[in-house]
């Protein structure tokens, strides 16, 4: 069994440079080998030692390459990662998978039929908020939940020359965010009975989506999930309320902020100094507030994860039937967004049911 994997990445945009090769870089077991992009100059005024390759192809040909890690246009993963699978290569995506159900189920096809880890990106698994909160439902200490709302909300109000705003398959924010948040309900309670999209164009000038309100109907409880580029007061990164008190907690997880400023992981770099607050009555008593703290983020955990299914030790991270269950949701959203209306999921279509908290 091989105890170094080496890595291949497809691309030297935002998310290659601030997520995925810091994080690939800082994990035991990897070594990264080569990256694909159409400018060496720059890659190399970065990494002045890596071996840059123009095109994917390339990329996918060459014999020393164990995984491709794939962060590129939405639309593109499907493309790139077919090749990589049939080049023998194991694959990571980043998040959403792809664009379409049929392009994501076709993917695991091939992945299976090649025998080849096939992997999506859903990092905010291992933020410290959501990892705090899986905590708070394990313990029950909410009683039975019956509203959770969670929260992606920024003040962007300039719409920018990137991939992400421009009218095309994969674009805007229901792509963009929306898979982060159905993932970790869906972490949380598995998939629900149905599901409510409304989706926004706020902003002058914005050409696709940049705001969403989902609703998640399960049996006694709603999960609402909300994105925008036009909240500049904080809310609650989340609120969750049930029969025995409620659970809020303002902050974005600091590891990304973290990234961009070019920090590398270390020890206690997950840490979220922004605790959360328990509002509770116990055994019928008066209600009591109290700081809840909050659990160290985690981001290699994902790739850790991946080093060790790669060597036999562990299941995949984020198994490619979960992130099924993602496009699952994206899709049936768009389908409620269109025909305005709740759109019920038909039964057995949850390709891994998690367990409730």
């Amino acid at each position: 069994m091989k105890e170094v994997f080496t890595v291949g990445v497809v691309g030297y945009g935002f998310a290659s440079k601030t997520f995925h090769i810091p994080l690939i870089q800082a994990t035991e077991g990897f070594e990264l080998r080569a990256i694909v992009s159409s400018d060496a100059a720059r890659v190399q005024a970065d990494l002045p030692d890596m071996d840059v390759e123009a095109k994917a192809q390339t990329l996918f040909a060459r014999q020393d390459i164990d995984l491709v890690v794939i962060p590129t246009p939405n639309d593109t993963h499907f493309p790139l990662a077919k090749a990589a699978l049939a080049a023998g290569k194991h694959v990571v995506l980043d998040k959403p998978f792809t664009v379409t159900m049929s392009e994501a189920r076709m993917l695991k096809q091939h992945a299976d039929d090649a025998e080849r880890l096939l992997s999506v990106f859903h990092n905010r698994r291992w933020d410290s908020d959501f990892l705090t909160l899986r905590g708070v439902l394990q313990d029950g200490t909410l009683g039975r939940v019956t509203n959770i709302e969670s929260r992606f909300d920024r003040f962007r109000p300039d719409v920018r020359d990137r991939w992400r705003e421009q009218p095309k398959p994969g674009g805007g924010i229901w792509y963009d965010l929306g898979p982060h948040l159905l993932d970790q309900a869906r972490e949380l309670f598995g998939m629900p009975r149905s599901i409510l999209l409304d989706l926004g164009v706020r902003r002058e000038g914005a050409k696709v989506d940049d705001d969403f309100l989902a609703l998640l109907d399960y049996e006694g409880m709603r999960v609402s999930l909300q994105a925008s580029t036009l909240v500049a007061e904080p809310t609650p990164r989340f609120a969750v309320h049930g029969t025995h008190g409620s659970y809020v907690k303002y902050g974005l997880d600091p590891q990304e902020d973290r990234l961009k400023d070019g920090e590398a992981p270390a020890p206690q770099w997950g840490v979220d100094n922004r605790d959360g607050t328990l509002t509770v009555s116990e055994n019928g008593a008066e209600l009591e507030v109290r700081t809840h703290p909050t659990i160290p983020g985690d981001y290699l955990a994902y790739y850790q994860g991946i080093v060790a299914a790669l060597r036999g030790e562990a299941d995949v991270p984020v198994p490619v039937d979960e992130a099924l269950d993602v496009m699952v949701l994206i899709e049936a959203g768009l389908d409620s967004y269109r025909q305005g209306r709740w759109v019920r999921l038909k039964e057995g279509n949850s390709h891994r049911r998690s367990a409730k908290g």
